[in-house]
């Protein structure tokens, strides 16, 4: 009878009860919160709603200690602190209808109490916090999720701290941002496109300049778009797609696939594009309440507005993509691209002195070695380069207006391979004794972010020739692959690395007559457009940048050989590499950026975003193409042409411990000669 009884007990259905509310506060978090980008994202938006112009993000130990957010919003009114952290409190509804007009980030109330609850969930629950990744690996999460806000909110200056790895300006534009965070060679290929519901067909950004407010408020199936997308001249390994519906960063698969669909028929395979798409739509069209994390929304008429904005894109990237022409110079023949006509009339040639030189190579190595005859003619046509340095070079086609190579090129009596051993003795560049920890810690980094294949690639390379002066191009060769480069973004490194090596024992150039560091300042101020959006005047600007500066004239002179005497004259300026001299020109705008952009608070981050600005400054960047074609302009431009062929590159080659970043998008494999033998079989 008993065993009956509690049978009966244990078929029973169990009691339901009412959730403690602590317990309700974990499973919310949970459910918003899924790492500390999450927490981020929701407090950025806060600040946005708040209406804050400035916003400063302190991250420590990737979030999981120390994730701080400073914004000059309209705050919070202090009778509401009492229940700023419980759930279901916001400012931003009243009543269920105002959902279906909702124009703020946040709505329902829950961020600020989830994140209340966060070190219960990470700290207390060890398997959630063994899901994290390492501290990096949640700062770039974070750093991703700052950089996207930067990006679509150009009039919010954003700042990271303690590392200033992110910092963009107020009163910009989206383009600018682009180009400082994502860097030169995405910036310099953006295509604008803009496209709207009232268009009839597709439009580039001229076509529909604005679409009226009021014409999204009386029509709820309204929408507009603008975007900036790259040409086919930008490839990447990897899709950046940044998406913001109603200003809200939010993810689109279906937008992603229609989107890569449209670069599948104008770049190679494996290569991506960048998108960043902002498009608005009616609030009354917008579900935003679908996720938990408000990651995802759906909309109305979502597949036929997904199919104009691509339709708009592949019309502007038609127009933009009409004609990619590349001047390029050749190495292994000493000569430069001859034109079409030229091509066809030296075809027959080309081919017999093609075959000639392959047979005379056949002989030579047949001599060299007895018995090879079979191993030569085995060996596949494919892996035969020619890299041989005694070839003619490009330099050796015009004029040099540079002294250094003048005077080496003037030395008689002695061979090319001793003259050469001698610039590169002369150009040796030895560590500096330093036991700042700091600058310790600096080096360390730099050794441990090198990038095994990339340096490599970079010591062995052979250099083919500049293909665009004016935006950063140059080609080089390593084996039997050739790359196209940036050797902007890659000289700019190499300055930066330069600079951490001989910390504190730089040479220095002497400017002379020295100019006046506050006229330097006023002049970069004076051209400064971002300026005119500040609440400060321009002499009040020029007057905190030189009162920076003028007390910390030792430590400059003393670390980095920046050399301000105590009448504000700038007598000298560090020398970071022998042979090669930065543009002058760039001056002003050095000194003023050494005022905001450089972090003077702390030890480490002061000397590296020093270092960082002076590398910047060194680094060569677009070269306006002179219209008059003087003899001057001329020359200097080959003496610039010079000084990246035979300074830079060969500094690189011997310097640079090349960063997994540069991978990204200032490395691509142009060419790869098995690959080119492949297609030819086929024909």
């Amino acid at each position: 009878m008993s065993a009956e009884l509690s049978a009966t007990k244990s078929t029973e259905p169990p009691p339901i009860r009412r959730l403690q509310e602590s317990l309700i506060n974990r499973i919310a978090a949970g459910e918003i919160i899924h790492r500390p980008a999450s927490a981020l994202k929701e407090l950025i938006e806060n600040s946005l709603d708040a209406g804050a112009t400035s916003i400063r993000v302190t991250v420590k130990d990737g979030g999981m200690k120390l994730l701080q957010i400073q914004d000059n919003g309209c705050g919070i009114r202090k009778l509401d602190l009492p229940i700023l952290a419980e759930r279901f409190t916001t400012s931003k509804l009243k009543t269920f209808s105002d959902l279906s007009r909702i124009q703020t980030y946040g709505f329902r109330g829950e961020a600020l109490a989830s994140i209340s609850h966060i070190e219960d969930m990470f700290y207390n629950t060890p398997t959630r916090l063994s899901a994290l990744k390492s501290s990096s690996e949640e700062y770039s999460r974070i750093l991703d999720v700052l950089t996207k806000y930067a990006i679509h909110n150009p009039k919010v200056a954003f700042a990271g701290s303690p590392t200033p790895d992110l910092s963009s300006p107020s009163a910009s534009e989206t383009p600018n941002n682009i180009r400082l965070l994502y860097g030169h060679s995405i910036a310099k290929e953006l295509v604008p496109v803009k496209v709207s519901s009232k268009d009839k067909k597709p439009t580039r950004e001229h076509e529909d300049e604005n679409m009226e407010t009021g014409e999204l408020a009386d029509n709820p199936e309204a929408w507009h778009a603008e975007a900036h997308v790259t040409n086919a001249n930008y490839q990447a390994k990897k899709m950046v797609f940044l998406l913001f519906i109603n200003h809200r960063l939010v993810e689109s698969s279906r937008m992603k696939r229609a989107f890569e669909a449209v670069y599948n028929g104008i770049l190679p395979k494996g290569s991506s594009p960048f998108v960043y798409l902002s498009l608005e739509i009616d609030p009354r069209s917008v579900d935003v309440n679908v996720h938990p994390t408000k990651r995802e929304v759906h909309f109305l008429n979502e597949e036929e507005i997904t199919e104009r904005i691509s339709d708009a894109f592949q019309r502007a990237l038609a127009v933009h993509n009409h004609s990619r022409t590349f001047e390029y110079q050749t190495l292994l023949t000493g000569g430069v691209a001859s034109t079409e006509q030229e091509l066809s009339k030296k075809r027959k040639g080309k081919q017999r002195e093609t075959s000639d030189a392959i047979e005379e190579e056949n002989e030579e190595s047949s001599s060299n070695v007895s018995n090879g005859i079979h191993s030569i003619l085995a060996l596949s046509m494919s892996l035969k380069v020619r890299t041989s340095l005694k070839d003619r070079t490009l330099d050796s086609m015009f004029p040099v207006a540079n002294p250094a190579y003048v005077a080496s090129s003037s030395s008689q009596g002695k061979s090319q391979d001793e003259s050469t051993a001698r610039t590169l003795k002369s150009r040796e560049i030895k560590e500096s004794i330093c036991f700042l920890t700091s600058v310790l810690d600096l080096r360390r980094k730099i050794t441990k972010g090198k990038h095994r294949q990339l340096t490599e690639i970079l010591e062995k390379h052979t250099f083919v020739g500049i293909v665009d002066l004016q935006r950063s191009l140059s080609l080089i060769q390593h084996s039997t692959n050739l790359y196209l480069v940036n050797h902007g973004s890659l000289a700019e490194e190499l300055f930066y690395q330069l600079g951490v090596r001989q910390f504190g024992n730089f040479s220095r150039m002497k400017l002379d007559p020295p100019p006046s560091l506050r006229t330097l300042v006023e002049i970069a101020v004076k051209a400064e457009e971002s300026t005119k959006n500040s609440k400060l005047t321009k002499s009040q600007i020029v007057d905190r940048i030189v009162n920076i500066l003028m007390p910390r004239r030792e430590m400059l002179a003393e670390y980095f050989s920046l050399c301000i005497s105590d009448a504000g004259l700038v007598e000298g300026l560090p020398l970071l590499l022998r042979d090669y001299t930065p543009n002058l020109n760039n001056l002003p705008s050095f000194l003023m950026r050494l005022g905001p952009q450089v972090d003077w608070t702390s030890e480490k981050e002061c000397f590296e975003t020093f270092l960082r600005e002076l590398a910047y400054f060194y680094t060569p960047g677009e070269t306006v193409v002179p219209a008059s074609g003087s003899d001057d302009e001329q020359a200097q431009e080959k003496a610039e042409r010079w000084q990246i062929q035979h300074v830079l590159f060969p500094a690189m080659r011997r310097y640079l411990s090349a960063p997994k970043s540069l991978l990204d998008r200032d490395v691509v494999q142009a060419a790869s000669l098995p690959d080119l033998y492949k297609v030819f079989e086929r024909c």
